[in-house]
C-alpha cells in the first residue's frame, strides 16, 4: 500500500477495543518514526512517553476530553517538550552528535553559540512554544507509520496538560506535555466515525499556486 492509500484509510478513532493490544514490535516502529523526525537544528527538544500500564492510564483519564479512549487504547504516546532551552541541553546534543560522527567536541561551537544567543534570553513561554512545535513533526510521522501498519490512532490535544504533567511528574524531567497519540485497535461497534466518508477540503481550495 502507498503512503497516500494508508492516509486515506486512517481516521481519528473515537472508541478502542480494550481487549486488543498492539505488539511491542509495532509500538517500537511507531516510536522510531517519531525519533527519526527532523527538528530545528537537530536538537530533538522533546521526549516520547509510552504509557501501557492500565493504572496509569486510568489516572490520566481524569484529565482527558475522551476518557474512554485514554482508558481503552492499547498504548498512549505522550509528546512532551523541553520546558525551555538551556546551554547544557544544547551542548549535550552537540557533544553527542560530534562523538557519534567521530568529530572533536566543539566542532560546531560557533553555531551553538548562535543558538544560545537566540534562545537563552527568551521568555520561558516563547522558548516552550518553539520546543513544542517540534513535537508535531514527530507526531505526524508516528501517525503515518501507524497507518502503514494498519494500527488505529487518535491524535489529541483535548486533555488537561496539568493532569498529565502531574501524574507523570514531568517537571522532574524538565518537560511539559504538548500532545498525545492514542494507539490501538478500534471497537467497530462504538467507533461511530469509522463508517463515515473521509472528508477534506478539495485540492483546488487547499492549494494556492503563485
Amino acid at each position: 500500500m502507498s503512503l497516500l492509500e494508508n492516509l486515506q484509510w486512517r481516521h481519528a478513532v473515537k472508541a478502542y477495543d480494550p481487549t486488543k493490544k498492539v505488539s511491542q514490535e509495532n509500538i517500537d516502529k511507531i516510536v522510531e518514526a517519531a525519533r527519526l523526525a527532523p527538528t530545528s537544528s537537530g536538537l530533538q527538544p522533546f521526549k516520547v512517553i509510552v504509557v501501557e500500564d492500565q493504572e496509569i492510564k486510568n489516572k490520566l483519564a481524569a484529565g482527558a476530553l475522551n476518557p474512554d479512549c485514554m482508558r481503552d487504547a492499547s498504548h498512549i504516546l505522550i509528546f512532551a517538550a523541553w520546558d525551555r532551552y538551556t546551554a547544557d541541553r544544547i551542548d549535550k546534543v552537540y557533544d553527542f552528535t560530534t562523538d557519534e560522527r567521530g568529530l572533536p567536541r566543539g566542532r560546531f561551537a560557533s553555531y551553538t553559540d548562535k543558538l544560545k544567543a537566540i534562545y537563552l534570553d527568551q521568555p520561558a513561554a516563547l522558548n516552550f512554544a518553539h520546543t513544542a512545535r517540534q513535537t508535531y513533526i514527530a507526531l505526524g510521522l508516528a501517525l503515518a507509520q501507524a497507518a502503514e501498519l494498519r494500527i488505529d490512532t487518535t491524535p489529541a490535544e483535548g486533555f488537561s496538560n496539568e493532569t498529565i504533567d502531574q501524574v507523570l511528574e514531568l517537571d522532574k524531567h524538565g518537560l511539559k506535555s504538548v500532545s498525545l497519540l492514542y494507539v490501538g485497535y478500534a471497537d467497530p461497534e462504538r467507533d461511530w466515525l469509522s463508517t463515515m466518508k473521509k472528508v477534506r477540503v478539495p485540492k483546488e481550495e487547499f492549494v494556492l499556486h503563485f
